[in-house]
């Protein structure tokens, strides 16, 4: 009875899986790849990332580059104010006015120096209501200079850390491409693994139950005893409760793969593993140059030791002597109307010194340059001890990978040869050549085989794309990665991206 309950239901499933056979979605390794490189949520999140990353660059950029701006500042004074006058004394005095003006400046910084350079245009005119009058002041122009003479040069640090950081985006975007393929393949082959399983399954339950019913008859003859009877349905009943499990992993993986995917259709997805691999050969050497020159590990490593020098800078700067200059020279004229305040104009200058010394802080200053360096000294520690971790890994990595094709083809030769066995142990048991044992053993050494075989290959795919990730190289056709940043930039991708998912369905 359990046999029919259960064979109803492998039927129920089956018919089920042939009307919803045009909702199913089948996937290459290399489908599954491309899929997750445009929609997994891990790719959506570096384009952000790397959006956020080019426009802060462009930020910086914009810093150095010259900037025009037109400012007012007008204000309505209707109140009682304390006026000063000529003689001296002080009175409260209403006033009515209205003050309004208008300034064109063109600035410049000056990255080597970390000063800022203008030119501005000034007209202000103040409207007295109680009388009834206005005047006018302009400066035609006005030129001036403003700088921290030992200060912490933001600009000049900028110079050197931004352009790091954003290399560092940009690879950081290459490499995060690379680790999602290795996601996407690592749930790729866990439901191949889940699938795998199933067939498995499926085939030892179909066996088992033929060789029950088979044990059956001969111990209704009595050739064989009743212990061995047993073990025979015991093994059809482990096998049954087998491919109930296998079938919920199944469900599992694939709903791990389409939610990565990003796939929202409740579609079935069945993945077809290739069984042939590259036979690639990669030197150590070459891979070890190409790690230190396209990751954006060795990126971060520079751009780390680079921003604890600037931040020693700042605490020198921040403990030691301080003085602002600004400097401005123009022209400058008033008068009742605007044109005539632009006649004859009169020279003005303007000059402040501004200097702070300190005398008695208890070390705070030193202290804060110590902390500094010592910060520095540590990082560059780290760094060291970062780039010999990351040299190793490469090293590791590499070796593992030039012995994985070999490991595929034994892997693939012990499962055929498994099978076969397996195959050749069924028949002896029939022909009552063999015992329940040996049949046990060769059923669980092909499952063996077919699991380690399916294993295998995952671990030469998964090295593979850790490689790239971390030398941002495509060894198989021996050229380098890169990505259009311009669309990701013009958040083209997305629209294209919509255009090809929607082209599929």
């Amino acid at each position: 009875m359990h046999r029919n309950i259960f064979l109803l239901l492998i039927t129920f499933s089956l018919t089920s899986s042939a009307i919803g056979q045009e909702h199913t979605l089948v996937l290459t390794l290399e489908e599954t790849i491309e899929q997750a490189r445009r929609q997994s949520p891990d790719a959506q999140n570096a384009r952000h990332s790397f959006r956020s990353a080019y426009w802060n660059y462009k930020y910086y950029c914009a810093n150095y580059l010259p900037a025009l701006k037109l400012t007012s500042n007008p204000y309505l004074d209707c109140a009682i104010n304390k006026v000063t006058q000529s003689d001296g004394n002080v009175k409260f005095i209403e006033q009515n006015l209205l003050s309004t003006d208008l300034t064109l400046s063109l600035t410049q910084n000056v990255p080597w120096t970390g000063g800022t350079f203008f030119i501005e245009t000034t007209a202000q005119r103040l409207d007295l209501f109680s009388s009834d009058t206005y005047s006018w002041q302009t400066s035609p122009v006005n030129i001036g200079y403003s700088q921290s003479l030992f200060g912490y040069n933001s600009l000049k640090w900028d110079r050197r850390i931004e352009p790091i950081r954003y290399r560092e985006a940009k690879k950081t975007y290459v490499e995060t491409l690379e680790l999602v393929a290795a996601n996407a393949t690592e749930k790729f082959f866990n439901l191949a693994k889940a699938q795998s399983n199933y067939e498995i399954a499926n085939a030892n339950y179909a066996n088992a139950d033929t060789l029950y019913i088979y044990a059956q008859g001969r111990y209704n003859i009595g050739t064989i005893s009743e212990n061995e009877m047993l073990q025979l349905e015991l093994n059809k009943l482990t096998e049954e409760t087998n491919c109930m499990n296998a079938r919920i992993e199944v469900e599992n993986c694939m709903q791990e793969l389409r939610s990565y995917l990003g796939i929202q259709e409740d579609l079935l997805i069945k993945v077809r593993v290739d069984n042939r691999v590259p036979d690639l050969h990669i030197n150590l050497d070459a891979a070890l140059m190409l790690a230190n020159e396209n990751s954006p590990e060795i990126q971060n490593m520079l751009r780390r030791k680079v921003e604890s020098e600037s931040a020693v800078s700042r605490a020198k700067a921040n403990a030691g002597l301080k003085a602002d200059i600004y400097l401005r020279f123009g022209l400058t004229q008033t008068a009742d109307k605007l044109k005539d305040s632009y006649r004859n104009p009169l020279d003005q200058q303007y000059v402040s010194l501004g200097i702070t010394l300190p005398i008695l802080d208890w070390g705070r200053g030193r202290g804060q340059v110590r902390v500094a360096r010592s910060n520095r000294d540590l990082v560059y520690t780290q760094v060291e001890q970062d780039k010999t971790d990351f040299d190793l890994n490469v090293r590791k990595l590499v070796k593992q990978f030039n012995l994985q094709a070999q490991r595929v083809n034994i892997a693939a030769r012990t499962d055929y040869t498994a099978q076969r066995r397996a195959e050749v142990a069924r028949k002896l048991y029939l022909l009552g050549k063999s015992s329940v044992l040996d049949l046990n053993a060769s059923i669980a050494e092909k499952d063996t085989a077919r699991r380690n075989y399916v294993t295998t290959l995952y671990n030469y795919w998964s090295l593979y794309y850790t490689l790239r990730s971390l030398t941002l190289y495509d060894f198989e056709n021996n050229k380098p990665l890169s990505e259009d940043l311009d669309k990701i930039v013009d958040n083209q991708y997305y629209f294209d991206n919509k255009a090809i998912t929607s082209a599929k369905r």
